[in-house]
């Protein structure tokens, strides 16, 4: 059974992992008989209220906040290694270029959470495939761009795309529900609601992107 990591950056689009794409990846791990485990950073993130959109001035936990999606299955990034795990997905939502990265921010200049960064170095150094949804390849860039130049998508926003390229990374358009695969460097990414407009269009995207993943683990590095 395949044991694949799933970095969450809180519960909720606009301060944390988007719920829809979450749920999408863990139903396409489950259906094919991978084991998720579900992980987060210890910190706090700025809440907002998702009737308003507007923020409140609290603060909560990403990793309690993160527990809701994980049923309370959830395990601090800084207990983990990368190469544990024959794969790793990460879900889009806001929570991905704000707790996971500085990215909403900083844009091109955002550097990455610590744990985050180091977890997925290490999966990457052991040739683990890696899956990015919706805006969580800006995270991608921040840590790999410079060094491996990943092929990513985040669809065909122009200022993102951008901001990508400008982080080393190279940005191919794509439709929502379509994914985009860097082969060589075991990257797999998929825009789901940077561009979709149902939630068929993102269980979709994520399916597809945690099959080629999956197909990716179950071959050697050097394939």
């Amino acid at each position: 059974m395949p044991r694949v990591g799933v970095i969450l950056s809180g519960c909720g689009v606009f301060d944390g992992s988007e719920i829809h794409e979450a749920v999408a990846v863990l139903h396409a791990l489950d259906k094919r008989g991978a084991q998720a485990v579900c992980l987060a950073p210890e910190m706090e993130l700025d809440e907002i209220n998702h009737l308003s959109q507007k923020p409140t001035g609290k603060k909560r936990s990403v990793l309690m906040e993160s527990a809701r999606i994980a049923r309370g299955d959830i395990t601090p990034l800084s207990r983990v290694r990368g190469d544990e795990f024959d794969a790793i997905v990460l879900p889009g939502g806001f929570g991905a270029a704000k707790n996971l990265c500085d990215f909403a921010s900083k844009g091109a200049d955002c550097s990455a959470e610590p744990h985050t960064q180091r977890v997925l170095e290490e999966a990457h150094v052991a040739g683990r495939p890696l899956g990015f949804a919706c805006i969580s390849p800006a995270l991608a860039a921040a840590i790999f761009g410079q060094a491996i130049r990943p092929t990513l998508t985040i669809g065909d926003d122009v200022s993102t795309a951008q901001a990508l390229e400008a982080m080393g990374a190279h940005h191919k358009a794509a439709a929502p529900d379509a994914i985009v695969v860097d082969q060589a460097n075991r990257i797999v990414s998929t825009p789901c609601y940077m561009t979709a407009q149902s939630i068929a269009e993102v269980f979709t995207g994520a399916d597809r992107l945690v099959e080629k993943v999956l197909e990716l683990a179950a071959m050697p590095a050097d394939a």
